[in-house]
């Protein structure tokens, strides 16, 4: 349609026309000229819109869908950082928690044994020189650290320092087969070379082939000359096996170790040894022995009415047997007057002495 005059008056007229027709709508209320107008147009067009509306509903339902599915991913994505941040903070509060339990543990430690130590925490496990067992640790030179240094933690000895560069440290662990240590048996001071085995307890060669030895004793680091590479009196481990003395002139037992080499973190490298020698003072207190279970005992006492009537039987019995006054071959009588009779002999024989006298 063309913008012409005529158009323009013609749409003039019709917004007019449809201005009156809402205000008698509005004015006539339910009685309005125009409502059977309405009610035809919705019968003829409500089929139409509800086939349009059903067609379209999906179409809209998807649209909110996405929408809503949007915010909703928006909400677990902030849900997941928060749940995230506070396990990291959770998880980071429980490790600081253990990191500092072990750290008390190897300060009392290494106060027990008046050691000089410098912390560090190990960084990396296994090191470039092949299968060792060895770790990494974050000190080195421009810490004070030298070759040939104990380190231990809060359970005993972790190891030996190798390799040093200027800020890390390798450690030989103790249990590895290229490691081998001074020790000695607390109390009886027998000595002895300990070896590493890996994963298994270390092999411990006793120099006196005779010495007496049980599971359960516990060793210390004998030291070495001028305390390189090894401090005196850190402990070491418990014997868990004895071989059989078999007439060697060395003898071999088995000893579990206190470290627990596969989840090590933190550890304290000796760079003070000990003026004296600590001896045992470093190793726990063993744990107390276990109480005595109490035994029940049960003991029979006979009741007075039984043991009074046996003491009658027994004092009878003793009167019939023992009676003095009888004499052999007289006949037995009662009791009673078995007394009568004697008591009356004695006397009459008393009587005819008397009367011999006068």
């Amino acid at each position: 349609m063309r913008d012409t005059r005529e158009s323009r008056l013609l749409l003039v007229l019709l917004i007019a026309i449809a201005f009156a027709l809402i205000t008698v709508d509005i004015r006539g209320g339910e009685d309005s000229p125009v409502d059977g107008a309405r009610q035809a147009a919705a019968t003829v067009f409500g089929p139409i819109e509800n086939g349009v509306a059903t067609a379209v509903d999906p179409i809209g339902n998807a649209i909110g869908a996405v929408r809503d599915s949007g915010e909703r991913h928006d909400r677990m994505r902030v849900l997941e950082r928060e749940n995230a941040a506070l396990k990291a903070r959770l998880g980071s509060d429980d490790r600081n928690r253990s990191r500092a339990r072990e750290l008390d543990k190897m300060l009392k430690t290494a106060g027990a044994g008046r050691y000089g130590i410098k912390g560090a925490e190990v960084i990396a496990i296994g090191a470039a020189q092949g299968f060792s067992w060895t770790v990494t640790i974050d000190v080195g030179s421009r810490d004070g650290i030298r070759r040939d240094m104990t380190v231990l933690n809060g359970d005993g000895l972790v190891g030996r320092v190798t390799t040093v560069g200027p800020g890390t440290a390798t450690v030989l662990l103790a249990n590895d087969p290229d490691f081998t240590v001074g020790t000695r048996m607390e109390k009886t001071d027998e000595l002895g070379f300990a070896t590493g085995q890996g994963d298994r307890p270390l092999s411990v060669q006793l120099l006196n082939g005779k010495s007496k030895v049980k599971k359960g004793d516990r060793l210390v680091t004998f030291g070495s000359q001028a305390a390189r590479p090894f401090v005196p009196g850190v402990p070491i481990g418990e014997v868990v096996r004895v071989d059989p003395s078999g007439g060697d002139l060395t003898r071999t037992i088995y000893v579990r170790p206190y470290v627990g080499f596969t989840k090590l973190d933190i550890v304290g490298v000796v760079v003070e040894a000990p003026r004296t020698d600590p001896r045992d003072t470093v190793l726990p207190p063993k744990p107390a022995p276990p109480k005595p279970t109490p035994t029940v005992t049960v003991t029979v006492t006979p009741s007075p009415d039984g043991a009074a009537a046996q003491g009658q039987s027994e004092s009878r019995d003793g009167v019939q047997g023992d009676d003095p006054g009888s004499a052999p071959g007289t006949p037995s009588g009662p009791p009673a007057d078995n007394r009568s009779t004697g008591g009356q002999g004695r006397s009459t024989t008393g009587t005819t002495g008397q009367n011999d006298q006068r």
